[in-house]
């Protein structure tokens, strides 16, 4: 199946008797939006982990396009292929703006030490070419004005913004977003909404996000995956996911008999 960027292959992350995740298994076509979701503590954030390398599952395989990602450094997952945001906002917060993007096309120059230090044209035409890229990637979201800004003075949902932007330096084929309205108000969130479609088209990404936020998740991902005690639950559309008896009770709960 050439067309699956993603193979999930029943991994289980287990923290002694505890099992954060439980054989999950999906898979991620290239190109596609799909959303994962499920209650506080269903086991999202720890399956980024695995998909990321911060954690190594306990069991099961990570298949991007093809080769397993089991093992391998989370910078040498990034190199591979795959960005992601984090739930908390991770800045170089005392840097400007655009010092955060540029730091992100770090991994893909070819410049060696000895060329940064003797200030060869070779290196100096790379920087200029690399700065270039950042201010182009800023404009896609309206802040090439503020490139010059300390990171830390931005709005919070512009911060949102930049660390996406980052994950975007990294020229990702698959980008992981954790929570990405997380702390935004309603307008900001459909305006995200619209960016992260965008970013999609424009950059010919495959899209994996993390949301509380079930009207963003129902209005742009073609495929939800919901987690529940870190059990994959249901898959499907949002019509099928949002009929879904198990996806209702892991929200809702299940009413006892008395």
């Amino acid at each position: 199946m050439s067309d699956v960027l993603l193979d999930v292959r029943s991994i289980t992350m287990q923290f002694g008797g505890l099992k954060a995740v439980d054989s999950l298994a999906f898979q991620i076509k290239k190109g596609q939006l799909v959303g994962l979701i499920g209650p506080n503590g269903a086991g999202k954030t720890t399956a980024f982990n695995m998909l990321t390398g911060v954690y190594r599952p306990t069991s099961g395989d990570i298949l991007f396009a093809g080769q397993s990602m089991v093992g391998l450094r989370p910078y040498q997952i990034s190199r591979n292929g795959i960005a992601r945001t984090f739930q908390n906002i991770r800045l170089f917060r005392e840097l400007s703006v655009l010092q955060n993007v540029l730091i992100a096309f770090n991994q893909h120059v070819k410049s060696g030490t000895w060329s940064a230090i003797l200030q060869t044209q070779s290196f100096l035409d790379e920087e200029a070419e690399l700065r270039s890229k950042a201010l182009a990637l800023l404009k896609v979201f309206g802040l090439d004005r503020k490139a010059d800004e300390i990171a830390s003075s931005l709005p919070y949902g512009e911060q949102r913004k930049l660390e996406i932007i980052r994950a975007l330096a990294t020229k990702p084929k698959l980008i992981l977003l954790d929570e990405p309205a997380a702390g935004m108000n309603h307008s900001e969130t459909h305006q995200l909404m619209e960016t992260i479609a965008q970013i999609r088209k424009d950059f010919d990404l495959t899209v994996l996000l993390i949301e509380h936020d079930m009207k963003l998740v129902m209005g742009i991902c073609e495929n939800i995956i919901v987690l529940d005690h870190g059990v994959k639950i249901e898959e499907g559309n949002a019509q099928h996911v949002r009929s879904s008896q198990k996806v209702i009770e892991a929200y809702l709960g299940v009413e006892e008999s008395v």
